[in-house]
């Protein structure tokens, strides 16, 4: 399976499935407890986004979660993490087979997040970026007490611009250079990766989160791009201006949200690293992937409170993850745990 574009640019397939699950249901699918199911995989950062709003809202009883494993091959992501290689909910061995449920001629990329609609087996939405709105602003009846206001109204246009920079220069700018088919394509997506992380560096410097005092959707979606930056696009993507360590004022907001409830406690390293190196084998041919880096520095101290803030606000954290939702010690930055 090739990813790289011989021709040059990488353009994202952005065709995703539009429906939405929403309060008054006017897509045909209203928000119910236990109906829907998410399927996410803990290598992939657009999911992993899914994965922290689901747990800082406290999402856990209304919105069940499958995790596939951190590789797949063309046809899709598979639940061979689960016995016998199938969502004990969904009772399926890929996601491919809720996106055929619903589409059999589907064409367009099977991608996580996905949310699938149990009853019928079928996939409602693979729309990454409005599930976690969605989850936000539709999902309000089933959020935990004291969960945070990820998505505040009177900060969306604030939100929403700095979403748009962070997606096409750093979400997906790691991918137009690590999938670039030519030295100019991928030096063009080089220097706007490093200049959007340098005006970012410098708005984070006298202030403790990207938008307001709190945090908000717009440090869920840079994070999960920061804290795959050295195991993964340093070298893999070759996004190897600076290491994240070597960017102080990102490493320490990383590290900050990275110790903060909802958030480190979802990333598995091991899954991250297997994915990138063992699937891309147009970029790795041998799927070798690396021992490193050594995880340890991001328990440690930030220093990121004297700028003040309120991480979850008027809120409160979450709890921690329940047993079957936890991240392997042995995967985790915090193997004492």
């Amino acid at each position: 399976m090739a990813y790289v574009n011989p021709a040059g640019e990488f353009t994202r397939d952005q065709r995703y499935i539009a429906t939405r699950i929403t309060a008054d249901g006017r897509d045909g699918f209203p928000v119910e407890t236990g109906r829907y199911r998410l399927v996410a995989a803990r290598a992939c950062p657009w999911a992993n986004r899914a994965i922290i709003v689901r747990r800082l809202l406290g999402l856990e009883d209304a919105l069940s979660m499958g995790v596939a494993g951190p590789t797949h091959d063309e046809r899709s992501w598979t639940f061979d993490l689960d016995p016998g290689g199938r969502d004990p909910v969904l009772g399926i061995e890929r996601l491919r087979d809720a996106f055929l449920a619903r589409y059999p001629d589907y064409d367009k990329g099977i991608t996580v997040p996905a949310i699938v609609d149990v009853p019928t087996g079928k996939v409602v939405t693979n729309d990454f970026a409005q599930i976690t709105i969605d989850l936000s602003t539709e999902w309000r009846e089933f959020h935990r007490p004291g969960a945070p206001e990820l998505y505040p109204e009177k900060l969306r246009e604030q939100i929403d611009e700095v979403n748009e920079g962070v997606f096409r220069d750093v979400n997906n700018g790691v991918y137009r250079a690590g999938f670039a088919g030519t030295q100019e394509a991928y030096e063009q997506a080089y220097q706007r990766l490093f200049a959007r992380l340098d005006e970012l560096s410098e708005r984070l410097e006298g202030r403790r989160y990207l938008v307001g005092d709190t945090i908000t959707e717009a440090d869920v979606r840079l994070f999960t791009t920061l804290v795959r930056f050295d195991a993964v696009y340093h070298g893999h993507f070759k996004c190897n201006r600076n290491k994240l360590t070597e960017m102080p004022v990102l490493w320490a907001y990383a590290r900050d949200l990275f110790q903060t409830p909802g958030f480190g406690d979802t990333i598995d390293f091991v899954h991250i690293k297997r994915h990138y190196y063992e699937v891309h084998r147009d970029i790795n041919p041998r799927g070798i992937v690396p021992a490193g880096p050594d995880l340890a520095g991001w328990l440690s101290p930030h220093g990121r409170d004297r700028l003040g803030g309120r991480p979850f606000g008027d809120g409160t954290p979450p709890p921690p993850p329940r047993p079957a939702e936890r991240v392997p010690a042995a995967h985790s930055a915090e193997p004492s745990r």
